[in-house]
């Protein structure tokens, strides 16, 4: 279903096979990871929820050709909670709604959302003095549905989105990318967790039309903090 609020388009490579992640009404979803490039070079990995009605028969089975084929997805960026390890955990997917065969663009990966903040987003800088903003956007979807997406931006950017509050209307472009990060366990060991965010590279205050702008000048201004928190969550 078509959403103007949640949008991504992306080509990339599945990587190995796919597994079946649930069943609605019969029909089986299934997961995987999809290999995007980045213009650097690097690699996002991102985890795609597949219907099966989309997949054909070696796409289910990974095979060499199906994993080297590039392709080109469009969807929406979705979430869920899932318990990990005996906490509640926020779930990134990108639920792919149409896939077909390309060999145009590897580098494709583009994301268009529209929502609501839903958590005070959390202004920063990095070790290297780069500003970053983290912030938390919740996305309508059909049938009374919500997804919670992470996502940040740097810069001028960051210091833009810090000045808004819970409850304003955004809307942003960019990209949906992967992380590494360690967490700090009790026990004093590091493990490495995978983190999946939008990265933002336009962003604009949106009312509940085109004519609801919010200027900036209205808008309270950023003040850093030590650190984001090393999980997302919505608790």
């Amino acid at each position: 279903m078509e959403n103007p609020n949640n949008r991504i388009v992306a080509a990339g490579r599945l990587e190995g096979s796919l597994t079946l992640s649930h069943e609605v009404m019969n029909e089986p979803f299934y997961a995987g990871t999809l290999l995007v490039k980045r213009l650097s070079g690097a690699v996002d990995k991102l985890p795609v929820t597949i219907p099966g009605k989309l997949l054909a028969v070696d796409e289910l089975g990974g095979t060499a050709d199906s994993a080297d084929r590039l392709m080109l997805v469009t969807g929406q960026v979705r979430s869920y909670n899932k318990v990990v390890e005996g906490s509640g955990r926020l779930m990134v997917t990108l639920f792919v709604q149409s896939m077909s065969p390309t060999v145009e663009n590897d580098t494709m990966n583009k994301v268009n959302l529209t929502g609501v903040l839903c958590k005070p987003p959390i202004y920063r800088s990095t070790p290297f003095g780069r500003e970053i903003c983290d912030m938390m956007l919740a996305v309508n979807r059909a049938f009374g549905k919500s997804d919670y997406i992470p996502c940040i931006a740097w810069g001028r950017n960051a210091q833009y989105a810090s000045r808004f509050h819970v409850g304003d209307r955004l809307r942003l472009s960019g990209r949906l990318q992967s992380r590494e990060y360690q967490k700090l366990l009790e026990s004093g060991e590091y493990m490495i967790r995978n983190a999946y965010e939008v990265s933002a590279f336009t962003l604009e205050a949106a009312g509940s039309d085109e004519e609801n702008f919010i200027p900036a000048e209205r808008l309270r201004p950023a003040v850093p903090v030590g650190r984001a928190a090393d999980d997302v969550s919505l608790n």
